[in-house]
């Protein structure tokens, strides 16, 4: 038992490390400055947006094929590394091609890390008979990559003044290259490329991979067809999509709502810290969320899009206090929808199916991001984000009227009949 315990917090501790590195860049919150320093239009700003969102679409399931092929813990060591070059590359000589291609480096560490991490965060805690613990470290992971956003907003400022844009960007490059460091220190039992007995079959009654072909190509194929043949993984990795992205995608457009709100440009940063805020809490909120069924879930989500469209109305500095409420929400719903999604993954390529999750997510995500260049042209930064509230509503409506969900299983507490432990031993 207590193996098992220190084994679990060397893991948590080494995630939690990771996960506040990787978002503790101070380009964050003054790379659109220094885009538009170098004298880029807005035009040009936006289509380096869509490079960074197509350039994890077409990276993110071949990658985490590449990772279930290989090694997890080498992808989760060559994200931040491609980070760092494309933050590297933005300072040193700043331009559209280099922003460019930094954006391509940067959606490419993110789609290497991206499927890699929560499967081998699942798969290391099934190993020490711990994977009911999943939604509490993977949420508690999410509120150490939040507050080290919130740090890099605290500290770009200071940085930036005496040592302007190179600072900041080699403050990135180092909390880049320090994540990289620490990911060498993330634990890994699995074997590479192994397949195990229980792989989804093909429409033809073949093992979709087998022990006979291991590699990155079969692996691909066996993701999918897991995703595509399990009914219980397909609605996982649209729910995780349908839950993450818009939210997100919003989170992009806060500081141009709360300028809406009439405030002096100095006090846009608070009201954006009590979003943050609100992220933190829906983190750390996860293990009580767990306990929620179908009823509770899509009440969490109507509430959490009530909350949106209701503060994005008001246009008024108050309102954020519903938008971080709206975001604590919408943290705890992703947490709890990527913990579900986790929890009914059979087969070996956990981060093929983890990824699919993330690809859908970024084609959802660009789709959000053309609803609201063209809704707040037409009505309003306060329309916009009233409207993305409707995707919740419509899901929370959809899981109420027969959808289903279920806390995450706990280990010996089959939720569902034929599955225990959260594997499956039977189709």
């Amino acid at each position: 038992m207590i193996p098992t315990i220190a084994g679990g917090r060397r893991l948590a501790s080494t995630l939690y490390a990771y996960a506040f590195l990787t978002d503790l860049v101070l380009l964050y919150p003054v790379y659109a400055l220094l885009f538009a320093d170098t004298g880029l239009s807005v035009g040009q700003i936006s289509s380096l947006f869509v490079i960074w969102s197509v350039a994890g679409i077409l990276l993110e399931v071949p990658s985490g094929a590449w990772a279930d092929a290989t090694s997890r813990r080498l992808m989760l060591c060559l994200g931040p590394l491609c980070s760092a070059a494309g933050f590297a590359l933005w300072t040193t000589v700043p331009s559209y091609p280099a922003f460019a291609f930094g954006f391509v480096l940067w959606g490419a560490g993110a789609a290497l890390a991206s499927g890699a991490l929560e499967a081998l965060v699942y798969d290391e805690l099934d190993h020490l008979g711990l994977a009911d613990r999943y939604a509490r470290v993977i949420g508690r992971a999410r509120t150490a990559g939040t507050l080290g956003v919130l740090a890099s907003i605290l500290l770009a400022g200071p940085v930036l003044g005496p040592g302007g844009y190179p600072a900041v960007g080699l403050a990135s490059v180092v909390a880049c290259l320090s994540a990289a460091a620490v990911a060498v220190g993330f634990p890994e039992h699995r074997h590479p490329g192994a397949v195990a007995s229980t792989e989804p079959q093909a429409p033809d009654g073949s093992q979709a991979g087998s022990a006979d072909e291991p590699g990155w190509w079969p692996g691909l194929r066996s993701g999918l067809v897991e995703a595509r043949q399990d009914p219980a993984v397909r609605l996982g990795v649209l729910l995780v999509a349908a839950v993450t992205a818009i939210w997100g995608a919003l989170e992009e457009y806060t500081p141009l709502l709360a300028r809406d709100t009439g405030v002096a440009l100095t006090t846009v940063p608070l009201l954006l810290l009590l979003l943050t805020v609100g992220q933190v809490a829906g983190g750390l909120l996860a293990p009580v969320g767990g306990r929620l069924r179908t009823r509770g879930y899509a009440v969490l989500l109507a509430a959490s899009a009530s909350a949106l469209a209701g503060g994005a109305l008001l246009r008024h500095p108050a309102g954020f206090l519903l938008l971080a409420g709206a975001f604590c929400g919408f943290q705890l719903a992703s947490v709890l929808a990527e913990a579900r999604l986790q929890a009914r993954i059979t087969g070996t390529r956990r981060a093929t199916v983890t990824s699919l999750a993330g690809m859908a997510t970024e084609v959802i995500t660009i789709a959000t991001y053309v609803g609201f260049g063209v809704v707040a042209t037409a009505g309003g930064n306060g329309t916009a984000f009233a409207l993305a509230a409707l995707p919740y509503l419509l899901i929370a409506v959809l899981m109420l009227g027969g959808g289903r969900w279920r806390p995450v299983p706990s280990r010996g507490c089959p939720s569902e009949p034929g599955r225990s432990q959260g594997r499956s031993t039977s189709r």
